[in-house]
């Protein structure tokens, strides 16, 4: 397969990022421009030596990918790939003796889960990749980025999944609350309007391509169009009851792509 269409679809606003990161490194935290979010602009702040030493963060599971060894003879490995909504989430309470790896990396946004996809996806040589990523994007944790930007590098990481015979699961991207104070900033960073544009995307794209579209969303929206206010405390994250409303949907998903890829 030729790697010219890969290497078309990776995002320019990944090659944006990686040339001005010389001229972050100089600069002090209190002269990076604000957003006018609080909380985004200190956590954007902390995160200076990540996004100049290790973009992609690959030092986060680069001894644990190591240790691994390769899958046994029949194993269906799962590699589930995202920021902190796929880290929190404690795979084995919830798939017990599947052979399903975490490599989710608090605040990650969809190119530096492209900048690490070889060592924590292709390398680990998983029958299914399930992906939970975007919300970041959205609210601008690596800077200003539009759906089109993130669906530049869903469609990278699909073609570099096929390219190793990987199967897709693309879930789509969580709904948000305000129910609390604390969720507040969370909940004006990602518009209502972006995350159903972009969940609209990505379940057509899984059509078109043959992958397999995992709605999370439906499952946990409320009748205000909300993320259900008992499913997380922060407007965001989801609580034990929020992955156990998951959990299963993944599994189906799971199931599903490896029905798929013995018939193809």
């Amino acid at each position: 397969m030729s790697l010219h269409p890969i290497i078309r679809t990776i995002s320019q606003p990944l090659f944006a990022i990686l040339l001005s990161l010389p001229a972050l490194a100089q600069q002090p935290a209190s002269s990076i421009p604000s957003t006018g979010f609080a909380g985004l602009d200190q956590y954007r702040a902390s995160r200076i030596s990540i996004y100049t030493d290790d973009f992609g963060q690959l030092a986060r599971y680069r001894e644990a990918d190591a240790a691994l060894a390769p899958p046994a003879v029949g194993e269906k490995r799962v590699v589930f790939l995202g920021d902190s909504i796929t880290e929190y989430w404690k795979l084995p309470n919830y798939f017990p003796g599947k052979p399903y790896i975490n490599r989710g990396v608090d605040g990650q946004t969809t190119p530096e889960m492209l900048v690490r996809f070889r060592q924590d996806v292709i390398d680990l040589q998983p029958k299914v990749v399930v992906i939970l990523a975007g919300t970041n994007d959205i609210a601008g944790v690596t800077g200003p980025t539009f759906n089109e930007d993130i669906e530049a590098n869903y469609a990278s990481m699909a073609e570099l999944a096929r390219a190793h015979s990987i199967r897709m699961v693309f879930a789509s991207v969580l709904p948000v609350h305000n129910y609390t104070h604390d969720a507040e900033e969370s909940f004006a960073l990602r518009p209502r309007g972006r995350i159903l544009a972009l969940n609209k995307w990505l379940k057509d794209y899984c059509a078109k391509n043959r992958l397999v579209y995992l709605d999370y969303f439906s499952a946990l929206v409320d009748e205000r169009g909300m993320l259900k206010r008992a499913l997380a405390d922060d407007g965001l994250h989801p609580t034990g009851a929020g992955y156990k409303i998951m959990a299963p949907l993944a599994e189906k998903a799971i199931q599903k792509a490896l029905v798929e890829n013995r018939h193809r």
